[in-house]
């Protein structure tokens, strides 16, 4: 019998009608192994995977292989989404025993969940030196039954590798890091397509958001000159969707030309927030437009009724990958007529012969030569009537799956993105799409203590919250904060700051767990720091109570930040280039912190100010605006607060930076014409 049909999450749901007797991760599945003593069969993926298709349709809807795995082992089903504590361990098993991991995962395991077998794909029957999960099946068989001793020696020795506690080895953070971690960005960087390493290429935004910080805070032109190139040959490529908006989860090739067509929210989110940074400090409407393109495209497709982002959306279309994506030059004519459609297939490289089996994924990359500005001036905008006419019929010809599950931190990387639009463009519909995603995870994703869910569908929050849940959510409360300066999101960041320390910090040897105080107990509790996909939870927190301590000036947050920037300046030594976010928190305290404060007579935020935030890229700046409707609110946050009175008329500003406070001034202008700021 499979157990999947009652589930929540659209991965397992896809696996409900399999032959194959699927369990979710629960108790009652390692009870059944116990009691029938037999080996558990463990499949990781998501919904969005295509090598997941395809061990499905391969394996998982065979009747053969049903009939071996329902016979000798517990099957058990999960989603790596709604579980990154269970992917992390498991994952980190797969590295240790095969040098590598990836989607789907398979691990093999006693009752007591312990590993002793691990791997990726694998095709039904052994195919061109790779093992058949059939034959895999009958060997792991055999084994549990004849050679059970050795197994378990395997699981001993993994499982005392999982628990094994490093040595702290944290440190004082140095600019040398950084400056280390920009020598191995120039070493890796395509100068040719942009990017870092060879194909296949990950974005990997906060690499980018990392460099820009660097470019202003050195004022380093090769920094800047590597994020730039990189933003924009990924925008004129194939990894973003020319069309519709967004970018796909990573390039095939060295030029961006050919993605894997699946969307990400998280993906969509980090990179919407380095075009905007892009935009901040170059004005260049290039970037603005790669930005609003992004975040349209998921205000449109990955957005739900009450504001909730979704999490992605596959690379298939009818079994074919990217099928929902290419195009024919009779299409383009049947649709645009002439002479549109000749224009459009030259500048978008819509050709017979085609760029990806027989169809052409639409592109700008023979275009790249050219500045920013030409790009726009060749290029059709996103309001133009002809892309919205490709967009309606792609809309119609065929569809995409959509995983419509709500993951709370992925949500919080898109209100970060979202506020940050709202403030540096000055586009309100992003700033309220922010908002109403923050109202509704509080209506929707906390149980009775205030304590978050990690995941919600269709009125179902499930799964207790995780390190990143806090963290990224935290951020977005501040990011929403410095767009709106009402005091309710700054309290909301340090309230989930707090909770953040008391159920994941490692009093003992630092750093934060991934895994809730309170929530399950696997057979190892991670600790994660490096920054893949997206940025560790340790690396955001680090980056959060650092950014809290400037606001709040509180001992006990200056010190939690202080043994997080140390934990990581440790831990990120070996490799500084793959833990960019936690080079980032590191600049928070290895370069001055300035606070502006801001007190007026006025009811709302002077246009002085929001015109500052909006025009002025400033790092380490953290800015308080306190009037007579929010004082109150204000000072319960921030005690320091009354010591600023309101004035009479007209607004007052202070600025602080190392260590010392400048006289107030009565205009802005004055403090960025002396170039205090």
């Amino acid at each position: 019998m499979n157990y999947l049909k009652n589930e929540k999450s659209p991965y397992l749901l896809q696996h409900k009608d399999n032959p194959v007797n699927w369990y979710p991760w629960c108790e009652e599945a390692f009870e059944k192994a116990e009691k029938e003593d037999k080996p558990v069969f463990l499949s990781i993926g998501y919904s969005t995977c295509h090598w997941c298709h395809v061990m499905a349709h391969e394996s998982f809807e065979d009747e053969e292989v049903a009939s071996v795995l329902n016979r000798d082992y517990v099957c058990i089903k999960v989603d790596r989404e709604e579980r990154p504590d269970i992917d992390a361990v498991y994952m980190t098993v797969c590295q240790i025993m095969t040098g590598s991991g990836g989607w789907p995962l398979t691990i093999f395991m006693t009752p007591d969940q312990k590993p002793f077998f691990a791997g990726t794909y694998f095709p039904k029957k052994q195919r061109f030196g790779h093992p058949g999960l059939l034959n895999l099946l009958e060997i792991i068989s055999e084994l549990w039954k004849n050679s059970r001793p050795e197994l378990l020696d395997t699981c001993s020795q993994i499982t005392e590798y999982l628990n094994k506690k490093d040595v702290s080895v944290s440190g004082e953070p140095e600019k040398s890091l950084l400056n280390a971690s920009l020598r191995s960005f120039e070493e890796q960087f395509d100068s040719a397509w942009g990017g870092f390493g060879s194909a296949p290429k990950f974005p990997i935004p906060h690499n980018l958001l990392f460099l820009m910080k660097y470019a202003l805070l050195e004022k380093e032109k090769r920094a800047m000159d590597m994020a730039e190139y990189t933003l924009k040959m990924m925008a004129v490529g194939g990894i973003h969707d020319q069309i519709g908006g967004g970018f796909s989860r990573y390039s095939t090739d060295a030029k961006w030309l050919v993605p894997h067509f699946e969307k990400m929210l998280y993906d969509n989110a980090l990179l919407a927030s380095s075009y905007l940074m892009a935009f901040h400090i170059t004005g260049k409407p290039f970037y603005e437009d790669v930005a609003r393109r992004t975040l349209d495209y998921v205000l449109q497709e990955l957005t739900g009724s009450q504001g909730e982002f979704f999490c992605g959306q596959d690379a298939d279309s009818d079994g074919t990958e990217g099928k929902y994506y290419v195009f024919t030059p009779e299409e383009i004519r049947q649709i645009l007529g002439q002479p549109d459609s000749d224009a459009f297939c030259h500048i978008y490289d819509i050709t017979e012969k085609g760029n990806f089996e027989g169809k052409s994924i639409p592109n700008r990359i023979r275009m790249s030569g050219r500045n920013e500005q030409e790009l726009m001036m060749t290029g059709w905008s996103s309001q133009d009537i002809r892309l919205k006419k490709l967009y309606e019929y792609r809309l119609k010809r065929t569809s995409l799956h959509k995983d419509d599950k709500v993951i709370l931190s992925w949500n919080g990387w898109m209100m970060i993105a979202m506020a940050d639009a709202g403030r540096i463009l000055g586009d309100d519909r992003y700033l309220q799409a922010a908002v109403r995603t923050a109202k509704f995870i509080r209506e929707n994703m906390e149980d009775s203590d205030r304590r978050f869910f990690h995941r919600w569908r269709e009125g179902d929050a499930a799964h207790v919250g995780q390190l990143d849940d806090y963290a990224v959510y935290g951020l977005a409360m501040l990011a929403i904060y410095r767009a709106t300066l009402e005091p309710f999101y700054l309290e909301e960041a340090v309230f989930r700051a707090r909770q953040m320390a008391a159920f994941f910090e490692d009093k003992k040897d630092g750093g934060y767990y991934l895994t809730a105080s309170y929530g399950e107990t696997l057979i190892a509790r991670p600790k994660e720091t490096y920054d893949g996909a997206v940025p560790s939870g340790n690396s955001t927190a680090a980056v959060l109570l650092a950014a809290l301590s400037a606001y709040t000036g509180e001992t006990q947050m200056q010190e939690a930040a202080d043994r997080q920037i140390r934990f990581l300046a440790g831990t990120i030594r070996d490799y500084p280039a793959g833990h960019s976010m936690g080079l980032m928190a590191l600049t928070e305290v290895l370069y001055p912190m300035k606070t502006l404060i801001c007190t007026s007579s006025g009811e709302t935020v002077p246009e002085e100010l929001k015109n500052f935030l909006q025009k002025h890229a400033i790092p380490n700046l953290a800015v308080i605006f306190k009037n007579r409707s929010n004082q109150k609110d204000l000072e319960k946050i921030l005690p320091f607060m009354k010591d600023y009175p309101l004035p009479k008329n007209g607004s007052v500003f202070y600025l602080c930076k190392n260590g010392m406070c400048m006289a107030p001034v009565k205009e802005l202008e004055q403090l960025i014409k002396n170039n205090e700021i």
